[in-house]
This record gives C-alpha cells, sequence and structure tokens, in this order.
C-alpha cells in the first residue's frame, strides 16, 4: 500500500506485480520504468522485473489493516485480468474487496476480453469501479466489454490520450478520465480531443475528470482546460466500519 500522487484515487494496492505491453497506450509505461527502479534497489517484490506476473497472497491482508474509509487504485503496478494471473487469485483479490465495503476500489484494465470472459464469476459489490483504458480509436472495443460486465460502477481511462476518440458509446458507463502522456516522449495531445470528449460526456450525462496535460513538465502544464478543472467523479456510497 501506498499514498498516491493520482489525482483520481487516494492510494495503491498492489496484490499483483509485472505484466507486458499489449497496446499502443504502454509504449512509454510508467509502472516498467518504477519496476526497474525498485528493482534497483531491492524491493523483494519487484526482484523479477516487470515483464514477470507475480501474484503476492500477503498483499491481501493488507486493506483489513486501513481506518477510515479510502479510494484505492488497485495494481497500479500490472493488470488484474493479465492472463498469467490465476482466476482462483482474482476471486481471492474481490473476496477482500467484496469484505471490505468502506472503502471504494478502482480496477482498470486494458485485458477487456478477459474480464468479460470472468465477470461473471466474481461478486460485483457496489465498492468496486471497474474500468478499461481507451488511448486511441484502435481499442474503443474495449469499452463495449466493459459495458458487458456485472460491474456497479464502470469508467473509462482515457490516459494517455494518443488520439481522438469521437461519437463514443457511453451508455452504462459512470465515468471518464482524460490525461495526455507524460515523459521527455510524451507524445502530443491535442486540446480538441479533450473538449470532443467533454462534450460526449455532458451530452451522454457521464461524470467528466481531465487528470493533466503531460509532457515534460507536467506539474507546469497543469490540468485546467479553459482555466477550469474538472474533477467529476461518480457518487460514492461510504460504509464506515
Amino acid at each position: 500500500m501506498a499514498q498516491s500522487s493520482i489525482e483520481w484515487t487516494e492510494m495503491t494496492w498492489n496484490p499483483t506485480t509485472g505484466c507486458n505491453k499489449v497496446s499502443a497506450g504502454c509504449k512509454f509505461c510508467y509502472a516498467e520504468v518504477m519496476t526497474r527502479r525498485l528493482q534497483a534497489m531491492g524491493i523483494q517484490k519487484y526482484k523479477d522485473g516487470f515483464n514477470k506476473v507475480r501474484v503476492h497472497l500477503g498483499a491481501l491482508q493488507i486493506p483489513y489493516s486501513w481506518k477510515g474509509s479510502k479510494v484505492v487504485f488497485v495494481n497500479s503496478m500490472s493488470d488484474l485480468f493479465h492472463p498469467d494471473v490465476p482466476l482462483s487469485f482474482i476471486q481471492k483479490v474481490f473476496e477482500v474487496m467484496n469484505n471490505t465495503p468502506q472503502h471504494t476500489y478502482q480496477v482498470l484494465t486494458k485485458r477487456a476480453e478477459r474480464l468479460y470472459e470472468l465477470h461473471y464469476k466474481l461478486n460485483w459489490t457496489k465498492n468496486i469501479w471497474m474500468g478499461v483504458s481507451v488511448e486511441d480509436e484502435r481499442v474503443v472495443s474495449r469499452i463495449d466489454f466493459l459495458r458487458e460486465t456485472n460491474a456497479k460502477t464502470k469508467f473509462l481511462s482515457c490516459e494517455p490520450l494518443i488520439g481522438p476518440l469521437q461519437n463514443m458509446n457511453l451508455t452504462n458507463i459512470d465515468w471518464v478520465i482524460v490525461g495526455g502522456e507524460s515523459g521527455r516522449k510524451a507524445r502530443p495531445m491535442s486540446e480538441q480531443w479533450v473538449w470532443d470528449i467533454k462534450m460526449q460526456c455532458q451530452e451522454q450525462e457521464v461524470a467528466f475528470f481531465f487528470k493533466q496535460w503531460g509532457g515534460i513538465n507536467k506539474k507546469k502544464a497543469g490540468r485546467q482546460l479553459a482555466g477550469m478543472t474538472y474533477d467529476e467523479m461518480p457518487a460514492r456510497e461510504i460504509i464506515l466500519e
């Protein structure tokens, strides 16, 4: 568990680590860079590097120790629906989330097909928000797979946004996050792409969250759109212990 600087969450929880690249959005994966750093620091959890997917049974106990009500990004350093993560372990992760309804869990995947294949075998309590990454029009089919799942709250992460996303069907989608790529080699994001997504959200009554412009200096670039900050989120049911 770690406090997070990601604007749309409070903390991260990584019961699995490791991944591999599946689409253009993965090109400059921050988790890969971070894994190399943690491996060099001798952190045991990352000893096998980024391309080795590992499950961590000990991490399943961590959420039971949190006080109050947290917003938690699950697997910032991996993908819970990676084919190398057994269904039995995914079910264990869901059991933890089911048993701690005071926390809101945000699960994000690029493996929308596997999510759809397994969704009926999982217990989708209200505190589990399920999202898919949609970086450009080549992967919009992920939205359809997500839409058909039993998740109570569904969201899209359009980050890094590397192409336009026009005429999206946002039926049964509750939230859209948009953000530009950051880092020295960041691919540019058009302001028009952002406005277009914002208008789609407005027309289809979907919460819109603008995370960042990105670039080499993302702090300097900021996260305002025409002088406004957009921090909309789905309604969250808070259950205290």
